[in-house]
């Protein structure tokens, strides 16, 4: 994908969705943070499910570690992982309000030193509460960059790396949240939806035809 491709790769995807948002459901940067650590492995729509009396009961730090990791446990049971998720958000939550006055720290660094939060996680919260550039390479933005010719790369940090160099800085913001959708409706894994692609032009892949 050359540079003039780029630019109407996004272009285009811009016109279609100008304010793309994440699908997760919060309403503070807390809940945000907490809904992408348990994620991890999970559908959006499955931890949508679980917060929805999980954020009734805890919209806060303070309130999720008094909650405990046993109650915790058994709003967020039907995700993959539960128990490690409800350990890790219950002491990301204690160390919220011991070292960072009940805030979500606005620092990769310190986003990093909570358990359970990676790169991906510090990514989302940076770029969706914060507005920060960044680029959080899941499955589907992996698959997206490498599959069109955008970011090809070995692992998330190259697909990551790449992104963030090609990517003109006007889409820079929203690209994250297009990329994951486009992957998750258009380009999918098992079969793309190339015939339903407003950016085909721009991609390097080629689809498979059914011989006559």
């Amino acid at each position: 994908m050359n540079t003039q491709q780029i630019e109407t790769f996004f272009a285009t995807l811009q016109a279609a969705n100008p304010h793309p948002e994440t699908e997760l459901q919060f309403t503070n940067v807390f809940e945000l943070l907490a809904a992408v650590l348990l994620s991890a492995q999970a559908t959006d729509v499955s931890v949508n499910k679980a917060t929805r009396s999980l954020f009734a009961k805890a919209p806060t730090p303070q309130k999720m570690w008094a909650l405990g990791v046993a109650e915790v446990e058994q709003h967020i049971k039907t995700i993959g992982l539960f128990r490690t998720k409800a350990k890790n958000l219950v002491e990301t939550s204690r160390i919220l309000v011991t070292d960072h006055g009940g805030k979500v720290p606005h620092s990769r660094e310190a986003l990093e030193a909570l358990p359970g939060v990676g790169r991906k996680t510090a990514n989302v919260v940076l770029n969706v509460a914060f507005g920060e550039p960044t680029m959080a390479v899941d499955t589907h933005i992996f698959r997206v960059g490498n599959r069109t010719g955008l970011a090809p790369g070995r692992n998330p940090r190259e697909v990551e790396d790449a992104l963030l160099a090609r990517i003109p800085a006007a889409y820079r913001v929203d690209a994250h949240h297009w990329l994951i959708l486009h992957g998750r409706y258009i380009c999918q894994a098992r079969s793309p939806r190339c015939a339903a692609c407003q950016v085909s032009s721009c991609c390097d892949f080629e689809p498979k035809t059914t011989a006559r």
